[in-house]
């Protein structure tokens, strides 16, 4: 039996009267604060696709289902130079961790400016005040340089593991868009194509930990860059990226990801795109081990508000909360962008056994 998620419904919807949201409010992160409520970082988009990262607090209805949000402005606005672009600006789809061994919450975010997308990062210690970390610094990958390429959807582990060289190390799940990668061009490819060759897919990198990482603003480089899954299944055969941050179940690390396919044939040129989510659980230990990875999509756009948006038929989860408050550790609410416009939920039950997995 294949594991999938129950919709809970839509949670938050742009306000018709709210200019910072005219194009959309779009792929939260979710965490718990240290009051204990549960926060949203929605993605704000403004006309010209100028994004904010702004702050709600989650509305629960008697049953603890979520059912709407209180909006409480804005955290992130584009200031820095690598988050502004000629005409506008972007601080785009965040992901929020609290990382223990920081004592901190630590933002990644998509930072947008003329150069293209990049991965930066953030601090909060309460959520509601955020000292920016700058650029996510990248070692060389054999010849190449993580730095000097787009990148998006990182997430960070919020205990410390094993990287390849059994250091205890911090990590990151990132998706780098090498020349060549973009759907839009790996549409257009063979079904077969040399699928490892183009790198369309999750990576992980590791950021050491020693006695230097106690700097309040500041990170180690991450290192050991490499790739932790390529695409595999018809529905994400285009490309796949992280999504939601890892979260620690008695399974091993669970993270739900979304996968692209292509809705018209291959002969076709015209843009018909399909994200879907589906969900993979790490090594504990050694996290760039898979130990389970849906075969089939755990939620696929399927209701009007998925299928037609400011991009159509998109399921884009970026945030989980593991409901200890309701006494259920194996439930998890996802929340996720939907068709780029609007935020929907949806329940996630962790089976005690997991389906048999290729």
């Amino acid at each position: 039996m294949s594991i999938k998620l129950q919709r809970l419904g839509t949670i938050m919807e742009p306000e018709l009267t709210n200019e910072n949201e005219i194009e959309g409010v779009l792929n939260p992160a979710a965490t718990r604060g240290p009051d204990g409520m549960l926060y949203l970082f929605p993605r704000l988009v403004s006309k010209g696709n100028y994004s904010r990262i702004g702050i709600a607090k989650v509305i629960f209805d008697v049953n603890g289902n979520p059912k709407g949000v209180e909006r409480l402005g804005v955290v992130l606005e584009p200031e820095a130079p690598y988050e502004i672009h000629p005409g506008g600006g972007g601080c785009e789809d965040p992901r929020v961790t609290y990382v223990v061994p920081l004592e901190r919450y630590i933002m990644t975010y998509t930072a947008f400016s003329a150069v293209g997308p990049r991965i930066a990062l953030a601090q909060s210690t309460d959520l509601f005040t955020w000292h920016r970390l700058g650029l996510a610094n990248f070692s060389p990958y054999k010849l190449i340089d993580f730095n000097g390429i787009n990148n998006k959807d990182a997430c960070m582990f919020p205990l410390p593991v094993k990287s390849p060289h059994q250091h205890t190390a911090m990590a990151m799940l990132h998706r780098p868009l090498f020349r060549g990668t973009d759907p839009q061009e790996t549409k257009k490819m063979p079904i077969n194509r040399r699928i490892g060759d183009h790198h369309e897919c999750i990576w992980i990198s590791y950021c050491h930990i020693n006695k230097e990482i106690a700097k309040p603003y500041h990170l180690p480089k991450f290192v050991s860059n490499q790739p932790l899954a390529l695409p595999e299944s018809p529905w994400e055969h285009l490309k796949i990226g992280a999504g939601t941050p890892p979260i620690l179940t008695k399974h091993g690390w669970l993270i739900v990801y979304h996968g692209v396919s292509n809705l018209r044939p291959l002969s076709e040129n015209s843009r018909q795109l399909s994200y879907s989510a589906g969900m993979m659980i790490l090594d504990t230990e050694n996290p760039e081990k898979i130990l389970y990875r849906s075969i089939q999509p755990i939620l696929s756009p399927d209701l009007p508000e998925e299928r037609e948006g400011i991009t159509d038929n998109v399921i884009f989860p970026t945030g989980i909360d593991r409901r200890d408050d309701l006494g259920e550790p194996n439930r998890f609410d996802v929340y996720y962008g939907m068709a780029d416009n609007r935020i929907g939920v949806a329940q996630l039950d962790l089976p005690d056994e997991l389906p048999v997995s290729d």
